[in-house]
């Protein structure tokens, strides 16, 4: 009996050992969770930051601002930065389906705001134009978005025309933007251009396979394998899963040097300093929710069938190592568009974001050609 009791004791006494030690560890969870939320607050001012001179001050009559315009019934949030507001105008169209991509300049500058008023317009059910109600958002009421924003601008700077550039996700609106209503741009730049987006995943897959194959990395090969992509419906939820860290990690993905969503673009949103804590939330949660909502839809369109005619001057921005987009699939694209004027632009060092990856050839491009109206830099043929 006693030897039970002292057996009954030890276990008791071991039973109150593991609860305190799981009690600690809760709250040092705890501990450690609410000054990762107070880092984070702290972190998410959501202030505009004003474009400054070489002495640091701001520069008189420049716009460094974030707004919320009503579009087509929905409250709809852009930023807009400017030196000088006399400047052309540029609307940026972001990637994803769902990606704003403004944050991206505090790592990658582009110096876009030096000589246009470039505005970086967070499109319906993303980032700052973020709705719980997915049900307005279509690849039709997206393009009439574009429209209405590219109205707004065209008005509020006193512009006939503005300039229109689309970043992945956003070229395939984009371009559609601009056969719609060419009379409205000067002309339409396709940043990592979209042509048919299924076809270009078939294109990306063999080549992620046998890279992966040479490195010996056998885990992802067997995912690749078992999540093969088809060009006859919807991609394997299993290769959708899996894509964007295979891409990043064979520097094919966003940028050259970008090795994963994770450290590329979720830490870098989340320390970004102009953005409130909710809209660092609504960032991801529009991106969730309108890849879902609208990635297939997307990727089952094949541009080089619909848009074959653009009646305004097309260039062409593509990295090198993009099979994010696939290079070859936009070049060929943009061969059978019949248009005024057209350039095709090989990035050496980039692959999907040229823009951000290579920003003084960019620049070098915008000013010495596009806004020119010439192709003096264009790839030779």
């Amino acid at each position: 009996m006693v030897n039970n009791n002292k057996v009954q004791i030890s276990v008791l006494s071991n039973i109150r050992k593991v609860m305190k030690i799981m009690l600690v560890s809760v709250s040092i969870l705890a501990a450690c969770g609410l000054i990762a939320f107070g880092v984070l607050l702290a972190r998410s001012p959501g202030k505009m930051r004003p474009l400054l001179d070489e002495n640091g001050n701001t520069i008189p009559g420049s716009i460094s601002e974030k707004i919320h315009v009503n579009i087509n019934g929905l409250e709809q949030g852009m930023i807009i930065k400017s030196k000088d507001p006399s400047n052309p105008v540029l609307l940026f169209l972001h990637g994803g389906p769902g990606m704003p991509e403004y944050f991206l300049t505090e790592q990658y500058p582009t110096g876009l705001e030096n000589d246009f008023t470039v505005v970086w317009w967070d499109q319906r059910g993303a980032g700052l134009s973020f709705t719980d109600d997915m049900s307005s958002v279509t690849i039709n009421q997206i393009i009439d978005d574009t429209l209405a924003v590219t109205n707004y601008l065209r008005e509020r700077f006193g512009k006939e025309k503005i300039y229109l550039m689309g970043h992945s996700g956003g070229s395939f609106f984009g371009i559609q933007a601009a056969a719609r209503a060419p009379e409205y741009y000067y002309a339409y730049i396709g940043m990592g251009q979209i042509a048919f987006q299924l076809k270009s995943e078939t294109m990306a897959y063999p080549y992620m396979l046998e890279q992966f194959k040479q490195i010996g990395n056998t885990k992802m090969v067997k995912k690749l394998e078992a999540a093969a992509p088809t060009l006859t419906g919807p991609l394997p939820a299993e290769y959708a899963a899996i894509r964007d860290d295979a891409m990043h990690s064979l520097g094919i993905g966003t940028t050259r040097d970008m090795k994963s969503v994770i450290t590329g673009l979720f830490f870098p949103s989340l320390k970004f300093r102009e953005y409130t804590l909710s809209e660092k939330i609504n960032l991801w949660r529009g991106k969730i929710n309108s890849s879902r909502h609208l990635r297939n839809d997307v990727f089952a369109v094949d541009l080089t069938q619909q848009i074959t005619q653009l009646d305004l001057p097309v260039y062409f921005f593509h990295g090198k190592y993009d099979l994010t987009c696939s290079y070859s699939l936009a070049k060929t694209f943009l061969e059978g568009i019949e248009a005024p004027e057209k350039g095709f632009y090989t990035f050496e060092e980039s692959a999907h974001s040229p823009v951000f990856e290579e920003p003084e050839k960019a620049m070098q491009i915008l000013l010495r050609d596009v806004v020119k109206g010439e192709f003096s830099l264009a790839d030779m043929e």
